[in-house]
């Protein structure tokens, strides 16, 4: 209502006053379009019920590592041993009720805490245990047919038990180690057992180790609340934060993005997940509260696709993520499910993928209630018989991009990358039988070749196109040729056999 002592003049200029300013606020907001476009929006979690391992005495050990560890033909699972510590190895194909009297690792005198594969060698792996020592094996092809307990070499360095193992993401031979006595040690496994490097700045245990794509850099979480940035072969502490509202649990570097990801708990108790930049550590970019259990999160980063996967220990759920350059940094995406809790998790590397599948990712859960190995597949869903491109560029090979005396020299080389077309295998249609009593209809089926996906195979197509008319015109021509010399041929011999006639001479009479 208007007061009274508003006149019919004053009240259209109020209105238009108010109606600019309403104008204005909205043309000063910001604009959003009402959805995002992204190809990873409809992303699933399938759990593959065949490739399960089944009766696994899985350790029930109390730690921030996930005790299992994959690559494209092992697995390596950390298990229970009366008298040591020890692990089994089993091939990806032998899934099923697993063998309890089945062959071992078993070298160390204390509970094996971490195994990892090294990743230009699949038939090496590293493990640490609560002996303080850390031990590198040699698997032999078709995996263990009787238990190991010789390794390759022994590293003696730590005065209590090692937690974390880290091999060097391009340098060949290279091992990372962090114990509960505040060191994280460089060791060069090819050459000798003496570490190589100390790294002594952490004030107290270390939680989680991290590197970047070229393995320059370090990246640590530790029990005092402090976030670092380490210059992984001086030690140099690059950048620190002390996080007095988020007590940082585990960290991850993203890739190329030049980003930190950290997984802990708010001052509230509740879980939180924070994204930083790796050169300004004095605000995080982003802060996402995630829910109020009290398990670990997990941080996953696949560089590839750009998808941040966050698994809770202690609750089958797996959310995922998709980082971008711009605002909002970090868009939720979905989110795996399962009522089985987990107390850790083992990935793929990207080589070992069902490419025909569209799989972008693959977990190994631990279920320690269930004794067994679950494998989830993170499946893109597409119709197409083409390999995939912009769903699988060209990742980390096997192959190390530099020697360990060339990193440690100083010299700084990104991983060779890959090409995964050639692990795809396009997926067999189903052939549908007819019933009993029916007759089989034959079906003209149309040309199995499928239009090109872009440009590229476009052009390629017509290229091959080319060729091939330009071979078969060549042979026309070839045909043509011969033809006309065979009518010659036979011109010729028929021009020989023809009798000849003598003149003034009657051949009728004659005869």
């Amino acid at each position: 209502m208007l007061p009274l002592w508003l006149d019919s003049a004053q009240h259209s200029t109020h209105q238009g006053l108010t109606r600019h300013r309403f104008i204005g606020r909205i043309d000063s907001m910001p604009w959003r379009p009402p959805y995002r476009c992204s190809k990873f929006r409809h992303v699933y979690g399938r759990t593959i019920s065949r490739g399960t391992y089944e009766a696994i005495p899985i350790s029930s050990g109390v730690g921030g590592v996930h005790g299992c560890d994959v690559n494209p033909r092992f697995i390596a699972v950390v298990t229970e041993a009366g008298g040591g510590g020890a692990f089994i190895i089993l091939p990806l194909s032998h899934h099923g009720r697993i063998d309890p009297l089945c062959p071992r690792v078993c070298g160390h005198r204390r509970s094996v805490l971490d195994v990892k594969w090294n990743p230009f060698n699949d038939y090496v792996i590293a493990s640490c245990s609560e002996d303080a020592t850390v031990c590198v094996w040699e698997i032999p092809e078709g995996g263990l047919r009787c238990n190991l307990t010789k390794p390759l070499c022994t590293l003696v360095g730590h005065i209590r038990r090692v937690s974390l193992i880290q091999w060097h993401p391009t340098a060949s031979g290279l091992l990372f180690t962090a114990g509960y006595d505040n060191k994280v040690l460089l060791w060069c496994v090819e050459e000798s057992s003496i570490p190589v490097r100390l790294i002594a700045c952490h004030t107290d245990v270390v939680l989680s180790l991290s590197f970047n794509v070229d393995g320059s850099l370090l990246a640590t979480s530790c029990r005092d609340r402090r976030l670092r940035v380490v210059d992984s072969r001086t030690g140099t502490v690059l950048q620190e934060k002390c996080c007095t509202n988020h007590r940082v649990n585990l960290v991850a570097f993203l890739g190329n993005l030049k980003r930190l990801v950290t997984t802990g708990v708010s001052q509230w108790n509740s879980r939180q997940l924070l994204l930083w930049d790796q050169e300004d550590l004095s605000e995080p970019l982003v802060k996402e509260e995630v829910d109020g259990l009290s398990g670990l999160l997990f941080p996953f980063y696949d560089a590839d696709t750009r998808m941040l996967y966050v698994a809770g220990k202690g609750d089958g759920n797996i959310r995922y993520y998709e980082l971008n350059n711009e605002k909002p940094f970090l868009v939720f995406l979905g989110e795996f499910r399962s009522p089985l809790p987990q107390k850790g998790l083992g990935t793929m590397p990207k080589r070992g993928l069902d490419v025909g599948a569209c799989e972008v990712y693959r977990f190994y859960r631990v279920v320690i209630t269930k004794s067994l190995i679950e494998p989830i597949s993170m499946i893109v869903p597409r119709k197409s018989d083409v390999f995939q491109e912009d769903l699988y560029p060209k990742t980390a090979s096997s192959e190390p991009a530099l020697t360990a005396e060339q990193w440690l020299s100083g010299v700084n080389r990104s991983p060779l990358l890959v090409s995964l077309m050639e692990n795809y295998k396009p997926t067999v249609p189903m052939e549908l039988r007819p019933r009993k009593g029916q007759k089989a209809i034959d079906v003209e089926r149309p040309d199995e070749k499928s239009p090109p996906a872009n440009e590229k195979e476009l052009r390629r197509m017509v290229t091959c196109q080319r060729d091939e008319i330009r071979q078969l015109r060549e042979q026309l021509a070839h045909r043509d040729l011969q033809l006309q010399q065979c009518e010659l041929e036979l011109q010729n011999q028929r021009n020989t056999h023809k009798p000849v006639s003598s003149p003034g001479r009657n051949d009728s009479t004659y005869a």
